[in-house]
């Protein structure tokens, strides 16, 4: 039997969560896929999911979808960023489809919030619990009423559109593939997830939607010169948005005191003056007794990033594709859109933007890690790799190589 309450309120096409709702119903996870050598394995995946359940549960309760992009063409030699594969990735990417989507379903209908089957998740032979409907992903101009600049969708949804699929006929990139995505999206806040980078540290979720929900109200009616009173006293800044966040890297490490920053005037006073340690207002989803109140470190960001991140979905969706000319068929975001951004940062349109990066032990703290999908082949194939590799003859390098592994077990050498 249905509840009376409704758990959710429209204001257009958003949906805005009641406050007996958790931090799962503010926010939609995209994952986007494409071919990769280590077809038709899953354990890409497999990584991704196993880092949410262990860095951000909430990730694992949250709406899904998932993009399924495909390649332009098959050639001798595999450019993946350009479209192309070999015959044999060609071969197994159907079933790699297949697999992917059999773990998204597996693993979400067993989280709270989604559906639930049986005891083996999904059930294949309830074909009424999913339902599929069709849109266009356009691109490039429309000058010419003979040019269709278009690539037709496949969109696959379960009854409660908890989880989502979209398969494209042509290969669209990652940018259209956010797009695409983000068009289905219904909850104010989505995180964005290539499907080769894994968490490595603890996110909190939770209180950085806090953060950017009551960011978004104090900026929206106060100016430049108001102070924020909800910002942690031991470092008082001025009330700013945040409208999208980002988690470091490797190269993203001490990002604030980093050439990107250092070497620009305008971007080192910025950082001067904004970064700082938020403290997000008490949650409906938590209570005193929790322990003590989190507090968030934050500072600017001069870029917009591929890479794992959460964003306001308005926000998205109209600074990054304000038109079909914004992104190109098979573009990324931060080889397009990305730059613009940084220059109008540069040029003083930060706010525009409302761009930061978490700053866990003031930017020491790796959040994600690159898992190389382009190039990483599975554990199988990938020890394969390393005993022919260790079967040829010895050379200076691989000598050197081996006495690290012994001597410094903890290098980092497998």
């Amino acid at each position: 039997m249905e509840s009376s309450a409704a758990p959710y309120r429209y204001f257009g096409r958003f949906l805005f969560v009641s406050p007996s709702r958790t931090h799962a119903d503010l926010v939609t996870l995209i994952i986007t896929t494409s071919p990769t050598p280590s077809a038709p394995s899953t354990e890409l995946l497999d990584q991704i999911l196993q880092s949410f359940d262990l860095h951000c549960p909430t990730l694992s309760e949250c709406r899904v979808i998932l993009v399924l992009d495909t390649y332009d063409r098959v050639g001798s030699a595999s450019r993946l960023k350009k479209g192309q594969v070999l015959p044999e990735g060609a071969a197994c990417y159907e079933q790699y489809k297949e697999n992917a989507k059999r773990v998204i379903l597996d693993h979400y209908s067993r989280n709270p919030g989604n559906i639930v089957d049986d005891n083996d998740g999904y059930d294949d032979s309830a074909p009424d619990l999913m339902s599929i409907s069709y849109a266009e992903a356009e691109y490039g101009a429309d000058t010419y009423h003979q040019t269709t600049n278009a690539a037709n969708l496949t969109i696959t949804r379960t009854h409660d559109d908890r989880i989502i699929f979209i398969e494209p006929a042509q290969r669209i990139g990652f940018g259209l593939a956010v797009r695409s995505a983000l068009r289905l999206t219904t909850t104010p806040y989505v995180w964005i997830q290539q499907h080769d980078w894994s968490l490595v540290s603890d996110i909190p979720l939770g209180p950085l939607l806090d953060l950017m929900t009551q960011q978004q109200r104090f900026s929206s009616a106060s100016s430049d010169s108001d102070p924020n009173p909800d910002i942690d006293t031991d470092h008082p800044v001025l009330s700013v948005p945040i409208k999208y966040v980002c988690f470091p890297s490797v190269r993203m490490l001490s990002y604030a005191v980093s050439a990107h920053v250092r070497d620009f005037a305008a971007l080192r006073a910025l950082t001067n003056l904004y970064k700082g340690t938020f403290s997000p207002p008490p949650s409906s989803t938590t209570t005193p007794s929790q322990g003590p109140k989190i507090k968030i470190p934050l500072t600017p960001l001069f870029f917009w990033h591929d890479k794992p991140h959460l964003a306001e979905t308005q926000h998205y969706l109209a600074q990054v594709f304000p038109n079909r000319l914004a992104m190109p068929r098979g573009g990324f975001i931060e080889d397009t859109v990305g730059q613009r951004a940084r220059d109008e940062m540069k040029g003083g349109l930060w706010r525009k933007w409302a761009c930061w990066l978490y700053y866990p032990d003031e930017g020491k703290r790796l959040c994600v890690r690159h898992l190389k999908g382009r190039t990483w082949r599975g554990t199988e194939a990938e020890a394969r790799k390393k005993v022919e590799w260790l079967r040829r003859p010895l050379s200076g390098l691989k000598l050197q190589w081996l006495m690290r592994a012994v001597h410094e077990p903890d290098c980092g050498v497998q």
